[in-house]
């Protein structure tokens, strides 16, 4: 129950009130004067010379001592006992400012919302006055425990000696971040104010005692809102600022017969109702600090009683910044973050961000749960010169959702419940400046389980976490909020290491730690990375799905070969923005304004109006970018680093669509950025590598080169081995031509319908047609797979036959040479790897459903891919909006049957319109100018782009086709020995890589990781 919501008295009795009761003033109105009315306008005041009783030549008292008067009140039986008194201020006994008597009362209101009145600095101004209640009023103190109120209001703020009258404050409102209060106003209107000692609340019992302290702070009944009413009468608005739902006791008196008027009233009876939030109901004059909103807001009572610590305001008080800057622009304009307000300023040492769309909250909990968990065990490393006990403070988590309008509801339920988030406290302009950002800062101690439920954290177990909450007014994609996190909040935080997560990716519970200690033990690390696993579920079921299972063998297989060989040369050539890390002084710009950033941050303008068709899909793949730049980086040494004790769990796409629309965005960014980085190898030189790592980079690089020709020619590739390993069959029986030859035929007819599907339809438009696809070329593998095993087995029965196992014998037979031992060695180094890394378990979970899907990674997926080079998008977050200028038609809640349209009824209105036609017709046509418009201009070099690569890929891959088989359809010396050098090509580039990962394997155990 709020303050001003108190119990009605009985309107029956000598003693029932007939009017108004104001307070005891020199100004007053003749005694035979009452209205029957409160709400009508009173008369004009009869100013009396008496002084007003009061001493005003002392310092206003925070806590103001009141004398009493017993006063009998027989007959009320809400009276007080006769011994009990009705407390007011003996004359002098107390001095206030020089401030006009004033009742607390329904009145007219004085003054607009900035008006002299409603400021607490203003001189005297001239009020309503109305007559002095009887002596015979009966008062009951509404705060006493037998009224149910819990808890009193708050007491006042600290005065400070510079204002002259106390500062006014809401019960529970926010306050600003430096200064005090200076208002606290139902639309600009006081709810608390402060009233001479002698004065009482009055409402429907009377004068209400004021001898509790926090009394001092008096609801302002004089600052009623109204409208009015169908008799013209004022009727007060329910529902005061800050306090509930229902406003001060100023209804409800007696109109003298004993009963109660018709008019609205207030007046509760009952038990106290609970509080409701009244949004924008509660206005408060706040000071800018460094010319900026801030606000600290009180977080609430129900998540403060969850927690252990309530000291500080980083517990107590959530920090809201309404942001009207670039993010470039941050720490110029003075902006600032809690951290480095403390005195001594914290030293960020660990500064993770999530980026996130529109990700549900299932996806947000199990990527802040893995960060809890992360922090707590930086707390446990007790022997750690950084870490220990108080590590928590030196981690700051950043949230980044892009755009205020996408965020998931729920996603943003989560913030809330953790007290990062409050609804209503953030603004779209200030001083005339649209807000880029509303930043949200609170020290959360709630814990995230593992059911993604939200639970009071466990002191022995649990610290808290520092959580900065980004929400972008706009939608302007992931690099938009990568740039708000570098440039903005890290540049004022200046922290040693930034980890990358996306939602939805849950690092393991000490995988942060082991990615910051690799920065710790080799100053030359620049980024890192740890290991991405896909999401498995409970028993590994998700394995099922032939799609997941294909993908994490993949994964597998990368972490396992690719990335600890990129790791030995120190070039990785993509640190996953899902899961990283980079030393934050590795990717400043030099004095000129080049380095990484800059590069890293020209994707963010590479979707609008002139972008490069080349440059726009080199930064699809923009976090390969950033890594090429930071390992070519002008006179430093920086390199990249895999850690395999640091992984990630994270969902991975489990239907066709998905898939085929995230590897468009892979393959084509990869290629191009692998295309920028081998144009541009000479910016190595620019470097302070050493000779050694330089020609380590030398070797990284033919590797590179290599593969990016085999991704170029896959397609042609492919189509070849599956030609020569079929018709390799019919050397054994020409009756295998009956099958090999629909078989061929068959992968045309499946290629060709990849390309219709790619020119012309979405994959969630073509879901069936691509899935066909790839269930085809599925099949097409397994009728592979069965060529060779049963060649393997021929060629083996002719070895034995041929006498005694020799070098000459083996390797005398084409196909046992070409075909069996390219793929025994290419699969058996797998194996070997799988082994030596200590996880095989994907080559008996996932190793057969990815050899299903190999054949639609080339040519599925990348013939959409090439066939839409000329899409820069990131994929499906767009929306699809409907057009309403011509009107919405919905049936009737009562009747589905019937619709209410607008239609033209009346002749006048349907001549008039038939008319204007007709004139139309009757002028000369006006000559059109045929302008091409930019983006049509664009969209054309785009499309013509995507054909001539299209073009020179579908040629170049058709005339190898061509080459190798055409002189005798794949049976020939020529098809074989290309066979064999394609396979053992592959065998070799295994072997390379296997080599790499035993390198890494070893450097790993003396390294300490």
């Amino acid at each position: 129950m709020n303050p001003g919501d108190i119990y009605r008295p009985p309107t029956s009795g000598p003693y029932s009130p007939t009017g108004p009761r104001p307070l005891p003033t020199s100004n007053t109105y003749p005694q035979s004067q009452q209205f029957s009315n409160p709400y009508q306008d009173p008369p004009p005041i009869q100013h009396q010379p008496q002084p007003f009783p009061v001493s005003r030549t002392q310092p206003f008292p925070s806590r103001p001592s009141f004398g009493s008067q017993p006063i009998n009140h027989p007959g009320d039986p809400f009276r007080n006992p006769p011994e009990a008194p009705l407390w007011h201020s003996p004359e002098g006994s107390h001095h206030y400012p020089s401030l006009p008597p004033t009742s607390p009362i329904a009145m007219q209101q004085i003054g607009g919302p900035l008006s002299p009145r409603n400021r607490p600095h203003s001189g005297p101004q001239p009020q309503y006055q109305t007559s002095p209640p009887p002596r015979t009023s009966i008062v009951e103190n509404p705060f006493l425990p037998d009224h149910g109120m819990t808890s009193p209001p708050p007491l006042l703020p600290h005065q400070s000696s510079e204002y002259p009258y106390p500062p006014r404050m809401s019960i529970g409102g926010s306050q600003s971040y430096v200064g005090h209060l200076d208002d606290d106003a139902n639309d600009s209107a006081p709810l608390l104010s402060h009233a001479h000692p002698d004065s009482s609340l009055v409402g429907g019992m009377g004068a209400i005692p004021t001898s509790h302290s926090a009394m001092s702070m008096r609801p302002d009944l004089s600052r009623v809102r109204y409208q009015l009413s169908d008799a013209g009468s004022q009727i007060p608005l329910n529902g005061m600022g800050g306090m509930g739902e229902s406003d001060v006791g100023v209804q409800g008196y007696g109109n003298g017969n004993g009963y109660e008027g018709d008019e609205p009233s207030n007046v509760h009876y009952g038990p106290i109702p609970t509080r409701i939030l009244r949004r924008n109901r509660t206005q408060k004059r706040v000071q800018l600090f460094q010319g900026h909103l801030v606000l600290d807001i009180d977080v609430p009572s129900l998540l403060l009683d969850k927690c252990s610590l309530r000291d500080g305001n980083e517990f107590t008080k959530m920090r809201y910044t309404a942001v009207t800057c670039d993010p470039n622009d941050f720490v110029e304009d003075r902006y600032t973050l809690r951290q480095k307000l403390y005195d001594p300023p914290r030293q960020t040492e660990l500064f993770i961000v999530i980026t996130m769309y529109n990700e549900d909250d299932v996806l947000f909990c199990r990527t802040m749960r893995g960060i809890m968990q992360n922090i707590a065990h930086l707390c446990t490393r007790s022997k750690s010169k950084t870490w220990g006990k108080d590590g928590w403070k030196k981690v700051v988590v950043c949230v980044v959702a892009d755009g205020r309008l996408k965020i998931n509801p729920r996603t943003r339920s989560v913030l809330a419940a953790l007290g990062v988030y409050q609804e209503g406290v953030g603004k779209n302009v200030v001083n005339g400046k649209p807000v880029t950002a509303h930043l949200y800062e609170y020290t959360t101690q709630l814990w995230i389980d593992s059911g993604g439920r939200i639970e009071p954290g466990d002191k022995s177990k649990h610290v808290p976490v520092q959580i900065i909450f980004c929400l972008k007014e706009k939608n302007q994609k992931k690099i938009n909020s990568h740039r708000w996190f570098f440039n903005a909040f890290g540049a004022c935080l200046r922290p040693n290491v930034c980890v990358l997560l996306d939602v939805g990716t849950q690092p393991g519970p000490d995988s942060v730690y082991h990615l910051w200690k690799s920065f710790d033990i080799n100053s030359s690390v620049g980024g890192a990375c740890g290991e991405i696993v896909a999401l498995k579920g409970l028993f590994w079921r998700n394995l099922i799905n032939p799609l997941v299972a294909g993908q994490n063998f993949e994964y597998k297989m990368s972490n396992i070969l690719d990335k600890p060989l990129e790791s030995v040369f120190g070039y990785i050539t993509v640190l996953p923005g899902a899961f990283s890390a980079y030393r934050y002084i590795a990717l400043q710009n030099d004095e000129k304004g080049n380095g990484p950033l800059k590069q890293y941050f020209i994707g963010e303008t590479m979707h609008g109006s002139g972008a490069g068709i080349f440059a726009a899909n080199m930064y699809l793949a923009e976090d390969r970018i950033l890594c090429w730049e930071l390992v070519s980086k002008r006179g430093c040494k920086w390199k990249l680093h895999y850690v395999k004790s640091a992984y990630a769990i994270t969902d991975v796409p489990d239907a066709v669509p998905e898939l085929v629309s995230q590897r468009r965005r892979w393959l084509n960014g990869s290629f191009f950025a692998a295309i920028h980085s081998i144009v541009h190898f000479g910016y190595l030189y620019r470097s302070s590598h050493s000779v050694l790592r330089k020609f380590f980079l030398h070797i990284e690089l033919i590797y590179q080169t290599i593969n990016l020709i085999f991704s170029w020619f896959a397609l042609g590739n492919f189509y070849i081995a599956f030609v020569v390993l079929t018709n390799s069959l019919e050397t054994l029986s020409k009756n295998w031509r009956y099958a090999n030859l629909p078989l061929q035929y068959l992968y045309v007819a499946l290629l060709l319908l990849c390309f219709l599907l790619s020119l012309g339809n979405r994959p969630a438009g073509s879901k069936i047609g691509y899935t066909i696809s790839m269930i085809g070329f599925a099949l097409l593998t397994i009728y592979m797979l069965f060529a060779a095993v049963y060649l393997a087995v021929a060629g083996i029965e002719n070895v034995e036959h041929s006498g005694p196992i020799t070098a000459d014998t083996v390797f005398g037979n084409k196909i046992f040479r070409n075909i069996i031992l390219s793929l025994a060695a290419t699969y058996g180094l797998y194996i070997l790897a799988s082994l030596l890394a200590l996880e095989p378990w994907h080559m008996i979970t996932s190793f057969i459903q990815y050899l299903l899907l190999a054949p639609s990674y080339i040519n599925v997926m990348n013939v959409y891919a090439f066939c839409n080079v000329h899409d820069v998008s990131w994929g499906t977050k767009g929306s699809d909006k409907v057009s309403e200028d011509l009107g919405v038609v919905k049936s009737h809640s009562d009747n589905k049957n019937e619709v209410t349209v607008d239609v033209p009824v009346e002749q006048q209105d349907i001549n008039e319109v038939y008319a204007a036609e007709l004139k139309v017709l009757a002028s000369k046509a006006p000559k059109e100018e045929h302008n091409i418009s930019a983006d049509q201009k664009q969209e054309d070099y785009y499309k013509n782009f995507r054909t001539n690569v299209l073009l020179a890929w579908t040629m170049s891959n058709g005339a190898l086709v061509a080459a190798i088989l055409q002189p005798s359809g794949g049976s020939s010396s020529l098809a074989t020995t290309y066979m064999g050098i394609l396979l053992f090509t592959v065998a070799g580039l295994a072997f390379f890589r296997f080599v790499g990962s035993t390198s890494y394997l070893i450097v790993r155990l003396f390294a300490g990781e």
